[in-house]
This record gives structure tokens, sequence and C-alpha cells, in this order.
């Protein structure tokens, strides 16, 4: 099927992976094309530094010169014009994860980093260790690893480290894009209810991943959290061998003597010390699950030591965005409350006399439903204050289904701490500037742009000296 193709059209082409793929794609020597709506930098200066044309918007005409491949990205629903055409002329059409299997993944030893929460950080920390010794890996990021400077890179290596999503693939696949990356090894880091616009429950989102376990060969390696108890049902497999890693002593692979500090963390496992420049136990976590998967790759744990010592991190995750007037802006990619809770409890391990204010933007089909409303006041608790901007698109969720940002209020009022919600970024700017002071830290987080607060927090800041 893919031998004939020449030319690749990309419906979506603005979405991280998809541009990078299509830049990949082009330099395989593919004609390649995309259109998108509002492509804004880093992607549209990195399509244009590729010299990829991007057209500005969805219209039949853009698929008039009859590409031999349509890659629709899982944003596109029916009623897109590039859609209906492709639907209607009968066009060759795939989706992303689709591609990346055909393309890229397949004859590779793909190794497959999923979870609620981690991957981001897991599968950069587990690419540094690979590249750091020398191993030259493919590798596709759903954020922007320090060490490298972008999420995507395509190579001759055999080895392929991929981000393994659970949330669906097309609007003509609804199964997770994870089903579609051939795994020899997949790392599964924890497992909790999220995307509730497509999940029903935790008993689907089990489903999707007893789906990835069934796809794990003889000859590769099943790689789970052994603490956490919504996993523990989907380990009982024998088609393929299952470690467990975590910090209790049922874990084939466990960490003790656990160090937290303020910028580092040490723990052990039989024979070793590792040091790791992150901080709290979630990344404990994502670096046992590092070493559990590099050690089966065959790597030594010295090796995995080194590249530990130089690893940057991950753009978005803990991100300090700026210093002003000895005031900090963080900036975090964390959306649902076990990955605030976290985060937040990080921070107080490196600042523990400072105070820390958390800005939420509960934009998710999750956090904008009350799914989680007595966990999210919860997961503020290492906060000293907090303001939450106001529920987008609210009025789409049925009156019953809706987040209540009063209540929230109130429960986290009810905790001793100050709370208030607030219309949007420039309200939020508008009363932090004036209640932050010199050694306060503010943690915004949010897994979008939110009005670009960041950069106006720092201004505000900046223009109080």
């Amino acid at each position: 099927m893919f031998s004939e193709i020449k030319s690749v059209h990309f419906v979506g082409i603005g979405g991280t992976a998809m541009a990078a793929v299509a830049a990949a794609l082009r330099d395989k020597g593919f004609i390649v094309s995309g259109s998108d709506q509002n492509v804004y930098p880093p992607m549209s200066t990195f399509l244009a530094a590729k010299k990829i044309d991007v057209m500005p918007s969805y219209a039949e005409f853009n698929l008039s010169g009859k590409p031999d491949l349509v890659v629709v990205g899982n944003a596109i629903s029916r009623g897109n014009p590039e859609a209906e055409v492709v639907l209607e002329q009968k066009l060759r059409y795939c989706s992303l994860p689709e591609l990346l299997k055909e393309f890229f993944i397949r004859g590779k030893r793909s190794l497959v980093v999923t979870g609620t929460h981690g991957k981001t950080t897991t599968t950069s920390l587990l690419t540094w260790v690979f590249e750091h010794n020398g191993l030259n890996p493919s590798f596709l990021i759903g954020g922007i690893p320090n060490n490298f400077g972008e999420g995507a890179r395509f190579t001759d290596s055999p080895w392929f480290i991929i981000e393994g999503d659970e949330y669906d693939t097309a609007f003509f696949d609804k199964r997770s894009k994870f089903v579609h990356y051939q795994p020899e090894v997949a790392i599964i880091n924890n497992l909790e209810f999220d995307h509730a616009d497509i999940f029903e429950n935790v008993a689907a989102i089990q489903t999707t991943f007893k789906r990835l376990i069934n796809l794990v060969p003889r000859n590769g390696q099943l790689l789970a959290n052994g603490d956490d108890p919504n996993l523990a049902p989907l380990l009982n497999v024998t088609h393929c061998p299952v470690k467990r890693f975590g910090l209790g002593e049922q874990n084939a692979i466990q960490a003790f003597n656990m160090r937290y500090g303020p910028t580092a963390t040490e723990f052990e496992i039989p024979s070793f010390k590792f040091h790791l420049n992150l901080v709290g136990e979630l990344n404990v976590r994502n670096a046992l699950a590092v070493v559990a998967c590099a050690k089966h790759c065959g790597l030594s744990n010295k090796q995995i030591q080194g590249a530990f010592d130089t690893f940057k991190g991950v753009k978005r995750r803990m991100e300090i965005r700026g210093v002003v007037a000895g005031i900090t802006v963080v900036d975090d990619f964390g959306h649902h409350p076990t990955a605030i809770r976290e985060t937040l409890r990080a921070l107080r391990l490196k600042h523990p006399q400072q105070r820390i204010w958390a800005i939420f933007e509960p934009r998710t089909n999750t956090t904008r439903r009350n799914i989680f409303q007595t966990e999210l006041a919860e997961a503020f608790r290492d906060a000293d204050a907090v303001v939450v901007s106001q529920i987008a698109r609210l009025e789409l969720l049925k009156p019953e289904e809706r987040l209540d940002p009063q209540q929230l209020m109130r429960d986290i009022q009810g905790a001793g701490k100050t709370a208030l919600y607030l219309p949007d970024a420039d309200a939020i700017v508008a009363h932090v500037r004036k209640e932050a002071t010199g050694g306060d830290v503010v943690c915004v987080f949010s897994n979008g742009g939110f009005g670009g607060i960041h950069d106006k927090l720092l201004s505000a800041f900046a223009a109080r000296k």
C-alpha cells in the first residue's frame, strides 16, 4: 500500500507530532503539504524552515491536487471540508499513528511509554539515557525535552522511543493511539480516570490498556507500576514477561532509601544508588520506570546514572519561566488533580518556607466537569493561595455535569487558604501583581496557552519595581 506513495497531505499539520512527522517525510523525499487554522510559533516557524507550505484554512480546494495519501489529525471531525472530500472521492487516508507504524516503527525495537501521568518526563528521560550512551534513538515525545530542543527525531537506529497516548486515534478510529505502536517494551506508569470526553469510567481505560498489553510479544517486556491498584488486575498475563516496579516490597524493581532534596532526589535499588536532578516522589517513579526499561535493553546502572547527571528536564514541566523582583514564575502542564498535587508537593520540597501560589485553568474535558470536584480541592493542599480562571465553554455541558467553581472556592478556603475565581488571565495578573511579594513562587497550571499569562505576570512584576 505505502510503496506507491509520493505525495502526502496533512489535515491539521500544526500539531506538534503532525508537523514533526511531516518534516521527517519531506526529509525522506516525499512531496508534503498541509492545512490548518491558526498555526502559530513554534510550529509555524518550524514548518517554514522545513519549506513545507501550510494552507491557512481547511478547504476542498486544498486536495485538488489529489495527493497519494492524506493524513487526518485526531482533532479533525466530520464536517471538516477536507475530511468530507477524502471520503467522497475515496482518497487514500490514514491516521498519524497508522502512518508512524508503517513508515517509521515497523521493524524497529519500539519502546512505548504510557500511563495517565508522567509520560512526557519518562519518555524524555529514557530517550536521553539512550542518546547519552550513543544509541541515537528515533523518538516522538508530546513535549520538548531540553536536552534535544525538539519533540521528535527519526534516525536509522534500531531503537524507537515513543510517548504512547491513550487518547483516541482519529474520527474513524476510536482506539487509543498507542495500539498502533508495535511495543516490544510497554511501560505503564499508572492508571487513573481521565479524558471524560471519550472514556466513561476507569473500567473503560483499563480495557484500552489491556489492548496494549495484548500486543507485547513473548520476547518483549511489560513494565508496570506494581503499586497502582487500577493496574493490578491487568498484569496477570502469561503471553509476555511482566516486571513490576515501584516503592512497595512486592515489586521486582523496588526503590528504597529515598532522599528528597530541594533540587535533587536520591533512591536506591539493590546494589546501586541513583541521583536525579529532579524533585519529588513522582520523579522517583518516572526514573524507576526508565531504569527498568534501560536495564532490560542492556544498559548498565552506571550508563543510566551518567545520563541522569546530564538530564535537563522538559519544557512546561515545573519549568521556571523567570524570576522578577524575587518572585519566581513556574509553568506546569498539570491539568489532572493527581498531577497538580504531585507538582505542588515537589514545589513544597523545593521551596519549604516560601508562599506558593497555584493558578489553574480548568480547560480539559475532564476538569470542566464535576468528576473531580472533591479531588481538585484536595490537590491544592501544598499551595498557600489558589486562583482559578473561569471555566471555558461551561455552557456546553449539562448543568448536572459542570464543575461547581463556587463550591471549589469554599472547599479550598475551608482548608485555610485564600482562593479566588477570576474571569481571565488579565484579571488574575492584576490580582497577583497586587498581592505577591518577593520570595513568592507562582505556579501556573494549564495545558494550553492561558492568554500568555506567564509573560504577563513577569512584565507586571517588573513594572512594580
